[in-house]
């Protein structure tokens, strides 16, 4: 059975933060915490953190009888401030259910061994770095399967199971370690990188050690996704000229012989072609490319590389044009994949011959964390809607049926789970939206409320139909309970709605997406339910962003709240690990069109704001460095504008920690009170 994993998104969130944190819950008396932890006030941010339980993606095993998941706890006691993660199994009856990895440090990334009588994982518990390990799911000790120098990335089982392939990033070498020693460790900035390559090692579960790694690939190139050949003689990888996602659109694929050799280039289109998968038979590469024309909104297509005579097609369109591969079906007749479908996450199959796609999974709701069995009779993944946490499934595959196996944190819920839908209707100029809304928990028809805008990442995230109840830096659940409507738009820009849409904000940041967001917000307090003088707005990345500029165009919120926000669009090109991204969304530099970089920025536009607005920035961010927030920060000081900014230490373009996220949720309500209720 080939390896599942929740492919990366390079681009799709290259701008979102701050990602709801993925929970399980059933329901608990309406009045009570079904947990026994005491609290004086419902849904507070620090109960919903620290009571509740992530469910990771799933890994079916080859016969399709168990699956394994992982499961991450919040630690805040004393010292502590993260999350720990185990693996667990459960039967694909729901018949047993039981945590297979435990201790203190974390165990993740399972996969089966192809006869599907040993589970691996990663950990750091050996204390030398994240390692493969290994452990009968049946019972016994785990044992480390790795010994490498570094920290294992992504890995692989061979098809025979004789070996496991891995990425790690080059380890510092000797003089490296000398130079830090001695203080002589300069950093010539884009000189001195360290790539990540393949290696391989060699797995004796008689012997229960660590086997014999052998380097595969080395020189200057950095290795993304790989695949083994059927025969398990080729490496297939895709790869770029040097680590960082700046240099995405630089993406190739070649092919190198699993014992090591000449590395010898596949495709390149010149753009990203990546994610490469062979077909069952070895006949035939599918892959992932933009076709040579590669742009940060994002533009993907599936392609099959005829291995014999080397010619190329595309079988077909997908639904949002960014298809994330998972892999073939066992026949070779398709091609499995998943991508966003308006507000649902969903597996799709491609004909690999050329057709129209046959949507996998139904039903209301986002479906995530795919797997198969290894006659691709059966499916497992992971389900949540938006009064239903994430959860384990399990369906056959020709007929999608699902069962939920797992109630993860049976308890959790201390009220009804609000009630959210989403809702459509015409901007301004006729472009149909769709928005997720949530109502106040007290919500009465006739009476007004206030409404928090909240806008998401991306600009090409989506808000989809996900758990309300989820905590995290935006507990949205508790800011119903709050009595707040909260309205998610999916403006323009946004993806899950194809090409056209996700572009249609290119070089029009903060204008036509705005007012998106305007036309929901009126559409409300035109059906009498939203007050129209207790308006806020808050976001994370692009969120921030929009956060921060918004108040330079409009005065109608009485409060913002910008999280990780871009504010200085010429500023950020410099400063950013992505410089190429607003050259390409604004089409140009900004020394080519100082103007437009002003006109969007609210920087530029400062003197306009009277918003209280409050910052939260990660210090360790360098997607959208701190010193963006602090640029706002100083100009509403010197302006006499209401402002707070609070930075979080070790935090990148997210936030991580579960104090921290306490921390933020709580900072947020308080500015709220302060200024809207």
């Amino acid at each position: 059975m080939k390896k599942s994993i929740l492919p990366t998104i390079l681009f799709a969130l290259i701008l979102a933060g701050c990602s709801t944190p993925l929970t399980a819950a059933v329901e608990s008396d309406q009045h009570g915490n079904a947990n026994g932890n005491d609290t004086d006030e419902l849904w507070s941010p620090k109960y919903m953190v620290e009571n509740f339980k992530r469910v990771g993606g799933t890994e079916i095993s080859p016969d399709g009888e168990w699956i394994a998941f992982t499961v991450s706890e919040p630690r805040t006691e004393g010292e502590r401030s993260d999350f720990l993660t185990h693996i667990h199994l459960v039967t694909s009856d729901g018949s047993r259910q039981f945590q297979l990895t435990r201790g203190d440090e974390s165990a993740s990334n399972p996969q089966w061994a192809p006869a599907g009588t040993y589970l691996s994982f990663t950990s750091t518990r050996g204390g030398d770095g994240n390692q493969i390990w290994m452990i009968d799911p049946m019972g016994g000790e785990a044992w480390q399967a790795t010994e490498a120098e570094g920290s294992v990335g992504r890995y692989q089982w061979s098809r025979s199971g004789d070996r496991i392939a891995f990425t790690m990033v080059d380890p510092p070498t000797d003089e490296d370690k000398a130079r830090q020693r001695e203080r002589r460790d300069v950093n010539v900035v884009d000189e001195d990188l360290r790539y990540a390559h393949i290696y391989t090692v060699a797995i004796d579960p008689k012997q229960a050690k660590p086997g014999d790694i052998q380097r595969i690939t080395a020189g200057e190139f950095h290795v993304g996704s790989f695949d083994w050949s059927p025969d398990d003689e080729t490496i297939v990888f895709d790869h770029q000229p040097r680590p960082g996602t700046e240099y995405w659109p630089q993406t190739s694929i070649s092919t190198v012989p699993s014992d090591s050799g000449t590395v010898e280039l596949l495709v390149d289109l010149g753009g990203r072609d990546a994610s490469p998968l062979y077909s069952p038979d070895g006949r035939y590469l599918a892959f992932i490319s933009d076709r040579g024309d590669p742009r940060w909104p994002g533009y993907d297509v599936i392609m099959v590389k005829n291995l014999a005579d080397g010619s190329m097609s595309n079988p077909g369109e997908t639904f949002d044009d960014r298809p994330m591969l998972l892999e073939w079906s066992p026949d070779g007749s398709e091609i499995y994949y998943m991508e966003r479908h308006k507000t649902s996450m969903d597996l799709f199959a491609m004909p690999a011959a050329g057709g129209a796609y046959r949507q996998v999974t139904e039903g209301a709701g986002m479906f995530f964390g795919f797997s198969l069995s290894a006659d691709g009779s059966r499916l497992a993944a992971i389900h949540q809607d938006f009064a239903v946490a994430p959860d384990i499934i399990v369906s056959d595959v020709p007929a999608f049926d699902p069962v939920r196996l797992t109630h993860i944190n049976e308890g959790y819920e201390q009220t009804e789970i609000v009630r959210a839908e989403v809702i459509s209707y015409e901007s301004y100029d006729g472009l149909e939206i769709e928005s997720v809304l949530i109502y106040p928990l007290d919500y009465e028809e006739g009476n007004q409320y206030p409404v928090l805008l909240h806008v998401h990442g991306g600009p090409t995230g989506v808000f989809g139909e996900s758990y309300v109840a989820s905590p995290g830096v935006y507990p949205l659940q508790k800011f119903a309970a709050e009595g707040y409507f909260i309205l998610r738009p999916n403006f323009r820009g946004s993806g899950g709605y194809g090409r056209e849409f996700r572009f249609a904000n290119v070089s029009d940041w903060g204008f036509g997406d705005l007012e998106d967001m305007k036309a929901g917000l009126d559409l409300l307090i035109e059906q009498g339910k939203v007050d129209p003088d207790r308006q806020a707005i808050m976001g994370w990345s692009y969120g921030g962003y929009m956060s921060s500029f918004a108040i330079t165009r409009t005065d109608r919120f009485k409060a913002s709240m910008v999280g990780a926000g871009v504010t200085n669009l010429v500023s950020f090109v410099g400063t950013a690990d992505i410089p190429s991204f607003l050259p390409d969304y604004f089409e140009g530099d900004y020394w080519e069109n100082y103007e437009r970089f002003q006109r969007h920025s609210a920087i530029f536009n400062v003197e306009n704001i009277s918003t209280p607005t409050l910052i939260l920035h990660p210090e360790q961010d360098v997607r959208v460095p701190p010193s963006q927030g602090y640029e706002l920060y100083i100009a509403l000081v010197r302006m006499g504008v209401d402002t707070k900014m609070v930075t979080y230490p070790r935090q990148p373009h997210g936030i991580r920690e579960p104090k921290f996220i306490i921390d933020a949720a709580e900072r947020q309500l308080e500015w709220l009170e302060k200024y809207v209720e």
